[in-house]
């Protein structure tokens, strides 16, 4: 089991930031990757990022790049997403997720632990 604990979500600006950070406990292996997703109301989960826990290498969806970056720190077992330019649109509860396997997957199905769920919003 992997247990994964959000936290920095918050009421905020547009244009201002927010870093969310994921401590991850329990069971991990070495080939796994982690990832972060949002989910608006009344709208699907959708992907944000992910990174491969061994090497760093990350991936970010079209609508984050440039603004959103993710990053790990390995002596913390702790995964960051750090959020710049924030947008109304942005506003979504934040979910982190765990993937046994490297691959930097962009499916939910794809991650077989998450987080509770922060909540960020972003005011106009």
């Amino acid at each position: 089991q992997v247990q994964l604990t959000e936290s920095g979500g918050g009421l905020v600006q547009a244009g201002g930031s927010l870093r969310l950070s994921c401590a991850a406990s329990g069971r991990t292996f070495s080939n796994y990757a982690m990832g972060w997703f949002r989910q608006a109301p009344g709208k699907e989960r959708e992907f944000v990022a992910a990174i491969r826990w061994s090497s760093g290498r990350t991936y970010h969806a079209d609508s984050v790049k440039g603004r959103f970056t993710i990053s790990r720190d390995i002596a913390k077992n702790t995964v960051y997403l750090q959020m710049n330019s924030l947008k109304p649109e942005d506003t979504a509860v934040y979910y982190c997720a765990h993937r046994t396997g490297t691959a930097l997957a962009t499916m939910d199905w794809e991650y077989d632990y998450w987080g509770q769920g922060t909540q960020v919003t972003v005011s106009s």
